[in-house]
């Protein structure tokens, strides 16, 4: 697949979000203040100005929401990306072997699925937070590791199409072992519906985050998170409005970007027919 082959939407929202990438993880260089530096120089609760370089303004402690923002989208998109990852390598592995093997294997493998989406995933994920510590580590497990399983039913489905293509055949008839198959011709051929269903979990892991992080079960101070930033605006909402507009913009920016991506490399498989083998 060539770069000239993707959408024109496609790349715009792509770099678009790469822009973000970059201002989120060079930004806060520019700036003249740490995340968690009080300013006693300048005016607490201060709206947006070029004094003092708070260009989006205080919030009621005092400290620079500018760079806040930034770090705390290093958190969020940190967060995101390795829970997807987690998520993608344990749905991408249970749904390949379910698929590829069949018979009782596959049965019971799925069956356990099931009783897992019966489960209520934001309330596991939440006693899992409470019950062993809010620590960031921790999150990118608990997330990652209860979002998989959209991944190994899709995962799994297109496996079964995949079994009885001739290439597999041909590799079976080689005398490649089954993990072999999995590795080297299942997975592979995978790899156009993973990239549109990760495109689709991140956001979806991103908004978990910000929620838990609202909710004060995310990342813990001094650290913070968009949805921890979110939380503290809209609790000083009527005093410092700033403080909710610019993390909810950058959350809401960022997540319609992913969605939008998952959208048009939905639409671009499609049209191509899905993955080739």
């Amino acid at each position: 697949m060539t770069r000239s082959s993707f959408p024109t939407g496609l790349r715009v929202a792509l770099l678009v979000l790469a822009g973000i990438v970059v201002l989120v993880i060079a930004g806060p260089w520019f700036s003249p203040y740490a995340c968690d530096e009080i300013d006693f120089a300048g005016t607490w609760s201060a709206a947006p100005t070029l004094a003092h370089a708070h260009w989006f303004g205080t919030d009621s402690l005092g400290r620079d929401l500018f760079v806040r923002t930034l770090c705390g989208g290093r958190i969020s998109l940190l967060v995101g990306g390795v829970s997807t990852l987690v998520s993608l390598l344990v749905g991408v592995a249970w749904g390949a072997v379910a698929g590829y093997v069949g018979g009782r294997l596959d049965s019971l493998m799925m069956r356990i699925v099931d009783v897992l989406y019966a489960l209520p995933f934001m309330f596991f994920v939440i006693v899992l937070m409470v019950l062993f510590g809010r620590h960031l580590l921790l999150m990118f497990v608990a997330i990652g590791a209860v979002n998989w399983l959209d991944m190994a039913r899709v995962v799994r489905g297109q496996t079964l199409a995949l079994r009885s293509r001739d290439f597999i055949a041909a590799a079976q008839l080689a005398g490649l072992s089954d993990r072999q198959i999995i590795v080297r011709h299942v997975v592979p051929n995978l790899l156009g519906v993973v990239a549109v269903y990760a495109a689709v979990t991140l956001p979806q892991v991103i908004l978990i985050e910000s929620f838990l992080s609202f909710l004060g079960l995310g990342v813990q101070a001094p650290a913070t998170s968009w949805g921890a930033l979110v939380n503290d605006g809209a609790r000083d909402m009527a005093i410092t409005p700033w403080s909710l507009l610019f993390p909810a913009l950058f959350l809401s920016g960022s997540l319609l970007l992913l969605n939008l991506i998952g959208e048009q490399l939905r639409a671009h498989f499609a049209d191509r027919g899905g993955p080739a083998a």
